[in-house]
């Protein structure tokens, strides 16, 4: 699959954008486990050209992370050109625009999914930003705003038209936010449109290799995207690869496993400092898979969680890791 004249190769499988999630650490270590490409946390326009920070500190890149695309959201096409033509000065592979976020704050503001109630403002924003810089523009959205409006099919038409060099869909409506099941049905319709010609990107509910290859199987999808089931897992993309490009990567054991989330406590206390970066990564602690099916272990996770500094936290894991290595065999 190509997007521009960027080769992700055969039914590449990529790293959402998500918020709070998707730092240069977490992007480039699902890079080394076999994500064909990477998305920053999304990037508000308005910051961005405010300066804002925190906000700036989003569009560093490593080069051992590429290819990688900066994500932008706003309302205004002014503001979202202005913020276009920023992160083009940062190199990213790839500028992508969120139209998808269901989040009150963003979508609430009109912002992210918010624009499936406005196609116009929608396409607008989309022509003006793909004439504004020379990188790839891609767009990642949804079926639609509520069960009544899944437009998707004609929206992909539309943006295509826009100059759009791919589209990523999540299965789900803004209303759903992200409950019931991702609508892979909706989303093959939207490939099987003879008139679309740009690559598409199927997105939702990927949580384990063989829903991965039924993304491509079943529904013809050319890449699939995967997010929450990689927060506390990166190893998924290695899974993944071993089976739907039957790589020879070796799956990783316990030790591997526990290693990785380590070395994410680490860079997180590195690139912020020790209280928030701890702060920063419990939500990858909290939802790892690595820590389901372990007995009596609630008291453990609640000290887990609860630990604010680096010594405090890792001792635990080592416990944990101890614990596991010693019991008998079970799936995590």
């Amino acid at each position: 699959m190509k997007i521009a004249n960027i080769d992700l190769g055969d039914r590449p499988v990529m790293l959402a954008p998500m918020e709070d999630v998707t730092d240069r650490s977490f992007r480039l270590i699902c890079r080394e486990q076999g994500a064909s490409m990477v998305y920053t946390e999304f990037v508000s326009a308005d910051a961005l050209i405010r300066d804002i920070p925190s906000t700036v500190r989003k569009l560093s890149i490593d080069p051992a992370e590429r290819p990688t695309a900066i994500q932008i959201y706003g309302r205004e096409v002014e503001p979202m050109v202005e913020a276009a033509r920023i992160v083009e000065q940062a190199a990213p592979d790839i500028l992508d625009i969120n139209f998808g976020c269901p989040v009150k704050k963003v979508a609430g503001k009109g912002a992210g999914a918010g624009m499936l109630r406005d196609i116009p403002k929608m396409l607008s924003i989309t022509r003006a930003v793909v004439d504004a810089v020379k990188l790839p523009v891609t767009v990642k959205t949804r079926l639609g705003w509520d069960h009544d409006s899944r437009i998707i099919v004609e929206l992909a038409e539309q943006l295509q038209d826009c100059g759009i060099a791919a589209l990523t869909v999540h299965g789900r409506t803004r209303s759903q936010m992200y409950t019931g099941n991702a609508d892979w049905e909706m989303i093959a319709r939207v490939k099987e449109n003879p008139r679309l010609k740009i690559p598409l990107i199927g997105n939702g509910d990927i949580t384990s290799p063989e829903l991965a290859l039924q993304a491509f199987d079943r529904y013809g999808v050319d890449g699939v995207m995967i997010g929450r089931a990689s927060i506390g897992a990166p190893w998924i993309f290695n899974d993944v690869s071993r089976v739907v490009h039957g790589s020879d990567r070796a799956p990783l054991s316990i030790s591997d496993r526990f290693n990785l989330l380590r070395r994410q406590i680490i860079e997180s206390v590195d690139r912020i400092d020790e209280y928030r970066g701890i702060l920063h990564i419990r939500r990858h602690l909290a939802a790892s898979p690595l820590f389901k099916g372990i007995s009596h272990f609630r008291e453990t996770r609640i000290k887990m969680l609860q630990a604010d500094t680096l010594d405090s936290l890792m001792e635990i894991l080592a416990q944990v890791e101890q614990m596991l290595l010693s019991a008998p065999a079970c799936d995590n």
